[in-house]
Order: structure tokens, then sequence, then C-alpha cells
């Protein structure tokens, strides 16, 4: 099954078997190329990762009835101030410019930038100021792009996901690839950028928080899902954290 076609699919995923007393469904975006934090898992055709177990234990504490949809990342917030989608959850970061547009949930986890380059490039990079003049890929729609420019790349080329970043860096397009550090670990761990190597040097410019998201103006279902975070943080949130290997 090519890659287009599983994003196609709908998936729909339950997060309590009780819905609210107006029948409302909450839709969830999530994304299907943030593995681990949302991904397809090919081999059962569904939508798997830390962020889809984590908004559905959350969920079904506060006694809400979700539906989980794949959305690009782009995407995500257009969809959710459009009224599209009314939750996000996924590998998105709590940033100045973001919180303008819309509210983030109490953190649920945090991390910064990672960096990758080819494995016979042997620099111990120590910071972002070091890309400075190199052509890096990073993900549309997030916010290591803006830190890119910042930093003064040569040539910042933005890519839909983050496996074809790495496919790019592989066949030497690009010089590095740069972007959420767990989800580059996961990769290259798995192999998955054989000829690539994640700089264990490298130090981001900043960490921030991932948590779910709202749009303005929601404070019932933003204290809902914070209350229900505060209350399974450290036991079933810190679980699901432990089990997908993020701890």
């Amino acid at each position: 099954m090519t890659r287009r076609s599983l994003l196609e699919i709908a998936l729909v995923a339950f997060g309590a078997p009780c819905a609210r007393p107006d029948g409302k469904i909450y839709i969830v975006g999530s994304t299907a190329t943030g593995v681990p934090f949302s991904f397809i898992d090919v081999k059962t055709n569904t939508l798997t990762g830390a962020m889809v177990d984590i908004v559905k234990a959350v969920a079904a504490d506060a006694g809400l009835q979700i539906e989980i949809r794949i959305t690009a990342f782009a995407a995500l917030i257009p969809s959710l101030t459009a009224g599209k989608i009314d939750v996000i959850s996924a590998a998105m970061l709590k940033t100045t410019a973001r919180e303008k547009v819309v509210d983030f949930s109490e953190p649920i986890y945090s991390y910064g930038a990672g960096l990758v380059v080819p494995v016979k490039d042997t620099r111990n990079y120590q910071g972002i100021e070091d890309l400075k003049g190199m052509t890096v890929g990073v993900q549309v729609g997030t916010r290591f792009f803006e830190q890119l420019q910042a930093a003064g790349a040569k040539q910042v080329k933005t890519y839909d996901n983050l496996m074809d970043m790495l496919r790019d860096l592989n066949a030497e397009r690009i010089n590095a690839a740069y972007g959420d550090a767990p989800i580059l670990a996961y990769e290259v761990g798995q192999s998955r950028a054989a000829r690539a190597r994640l700089v264990k040097s490298f130090q981001p410019p900043s960490i921030e928080d991932v948590g779910l998201v709202v749009r303005k103006g929601e404070p019932d279902l933003l204290g809902r899902l914070n209350a229900s975070i505060k209350r399974i943080r450290t036991t079933k949130i810190k679980a699901i954290i432990d089990r997908w290997s993020l701890g």
C-alpha cells in the first residue's frame, strides 16, 4: 500500500465509552508521520503512537468521546481554528507564536531539536549556529524552520515529513536534517537512514513542551483536559511515555 493511500485512510478511535449528555463527539487531529508520537502501523493500518495513546487516556478520564482523524502537520492549526477538528494531539511544541492563535494544555512531554548528518561528516556540531552556510532540511509548519532561518543556513529545504527529509540526506541532496529530536532519534535507530547519524553533541536552542491543543475561547474543554492530565500524569501518562521509550 502506498504512503498516499495510508494517509487517506479514515481512522476512528473512541476514547471513552460514554458520550457527553449532549452527545458531542470531539474530533482530534493527529499526524501519520510523527513516529513514535503518532504514525501508521503498517501491519494493522491503524494510527498509533504515544500522543494517540495519551489523548485516548485523557479523554477516557475526562468522560469525553473522541474521534481521531489523520491531519497533515501543517494543516493542524488551520483545521483547529476553522472548526474542522476540536483538539490537536501530535508532536506540536508550545511556542509564543502558536500561543497567540491556540491554547495549549498542561505539559505532557518536553524536547528540542535534533540534528542528523551523513556518517562521513564527523564534525561534533555543538549548536544551531554551526549550521550556517549549510543546506539543511526541515519539516514544513514546524518551529524549526524559523530557527534555521535565524541561524543563517545557506538554504532551508522544506519537507512534508521527516522520512522524506532523511531520504534526501541519504542521497546527499542536503547537508543535514533538522527537526524533532525524539522522532529523528527513533528513525535513525530503526536504520531508516543507513548512511546517517544523530549528532550526540548537538544542543538545541530551546526545549519546549508538548501538550494537547484547543481553540481559543474553549475554557470548559481546556479545563477538563487539564484536570485529567494532572490526575493521570504520574500513572497512565507516565506508563505510555515509558512504553514508547520516551522517558
